[in-house]
């Protein structure tokens, strides 16, 4: 396994570029380490160890996932699962956050035993191609959508028009907006380490024009995790009124980690003739376990972060660029205050310019079989309107196999086409709309 690991001309990568790939990840998903544990305060998980918690998840599945998988994938908690466990679980619902981890971790196990008897791959097999494809298409405008808002290119609107452009004048903005022409222009002319570069320049500009200011320390020691840790209330999640938090917990992993492997492992080119994932059991059982030290730690569900394909994009073809980003999160541990001093500015226009790569796909979807197209597309659209993968990609489940039947085309639905609808439906049945 090691010996591979370091095979760098077998996956046509060198040592260096993989060092950029990792950094690249790292820096266009730091921002985990404050928004995670600042969205888990409104649930009345403390900042400080959420923090701490936030880091230790991800150093631990990245690096699990680098050096058993051999993949150039990042793990972290997931952004809107944090949201629905803060907001919907905690804030409507009224449940405890240490009842909520405890759905997650009993969620962790499932996924643990669900991968082990290879029920997840056998799934991930049943995916049709054109859902696969649509998946990277819909991760890529994802990503984009995230990177225009939090760079404030785009702005939310009113009810009768949710979005609309941001103040192009606002110095923010006017960064933002070189930082994507940086990035684009460094990329035109084939320079290596175009996102990155571009990060860093804008990340010195915003210092220099005054808009993100120096930290007042580089280097700080972590806060103590024990106010969270092993504090999920397992018991209390064991009862039917629960049900439908564990199956959307369950659910949004599931489908969430199958886009995201399927979609950032196209753009890589590692998909086979198929379009499956080869041994893609590994990926997903650090997944899995990541879930369930996750719960454990005392934050939200964990699993292969879209901002992946950062990396990817920058040559990123192992899991050793893996390690160098979970050994940037480790030292985040105590270079908090530097690390987060990427502004949204900075990493904003590399999601932009990311998922302008990752649409590539849509050219390999059949435009002239509807029983294709439509699935496909309401997939895109709906993870991207929504913001919410999950949601697309359940739709993409149910209406795959609903107009095969319309058309009298059964037969290509694979069996366990037939398990990721009945999921979804139980999805959407049971999701808690508030």
């Amino acid at each position: 396994m090691l010996a591979e690991f370091f095979e760098f001309k077998k996956h046509d990568t060198t040592f260096i570029r993989e060092v950029i790939a990792g950094v690249t990840t790292f820096m266009t998903m730091a921002y985990i380490i404050i928004v995670n544990p600042k969205i888990l305060e409104f649930a009345g998980i403390p900042f400080g160890p959420s923090m701490v918690a936030t880091i230790l998840v991800a150093f631990l599945g990245t690096v699990l996932i680098g050096i058993y998988s051999n993949r150039p994938f990042a793990i972290a908690p997931y952004m809107g699962e944090n949201a629905f466990i803060a907001f919907t679980v905690v804030g409507v619902l009224g449940y405890s956050w240490q009842t909520a981890l405890g759905a997650i971790f009993i969620g962790g196990v499932l996924f643990v035993l669900f991968t082990l008897f290879r029920i997840r791959s056998w799934l991930g097999n049943a995916i049709p191609q054109s859902l696969k494809y649509s998946f990277a298409v819909g991760i890529g405008l994802f990503i984009t959508f995230i990177g225009l808002h939090g760079s404030g290119i785009i702005s939310i609107g009113v009810s009768d028009a949710p979005l609309k452009v941001g103040d192009i004048r606002d110095p923010s903005v006017i960064l933002a907006i070189i930082g994507f022409l940086l990035i684009a222009a460094l990329m035109v002319k084939k320079v290596k380490g175009a996102i990155l570069l571009g990060m860093l320049t804008i990340t010195g500009l915003s210092v220099l024009v005054g808009l993100r200011p120096l930290p007042d320390k580089l280097i700080s020691m972590p806060p103590s995790i024990a106010p969270i840790f092993f504090k999920m209330d397992i018991m209390g999640a064991l009862h039917w009124g629960f049900f439908s938090v564990i199956l959307t917990v369950f659910v949004m992993d599931f489908v969430d980690t199958m886009g995201t492997l399927i979609g950032v492992s196209s753009r890589a080119g590692f998909l086979d003739k198929n379009g499956n994932l080869p041994e893609i059991e590994k990926p997903m059982l650090c997944d899995a376990f990541s879930t369930v030290v996750a719960a454990v730690c005392g934050t939200t569900t964990a699993g292969v972060f879209i901002e992946s394909a950062a990396g990817i994009e920058e040559g990123g073809r192992t899991g050793f660029s893996a390690v160098v980003t979970a050994i940037l999160f480790l030292l985040a541990l105590f270079f908090a205050p530097l690390f987060s001093a990427v502004p949204s500015v900075a990493y904003g226009p590399a999601l932009i310019v990311v998922g302008i790569l990752m649409i590539e796909p849509i050219t390999k979807i059949n435009f002239k079989d509807y029983t294709e197209l439509i699935p496909s597309f309401c997939t895109i659209v709906l993870m991207s309107f929504t913001y919410n993968l999950g949601i697309g990609i359940t739709a993409g489940f149910i209406l795959y196999p609903f107009f095969k039947i319309i058309s009298g085309r059964v037969r290509e639905i694979h069996p366990g086409g037939w398990v990721l609808a009945a999921l979804s439906l139980l999805f959407y049945i049971f999701y808690p709309y508030h």
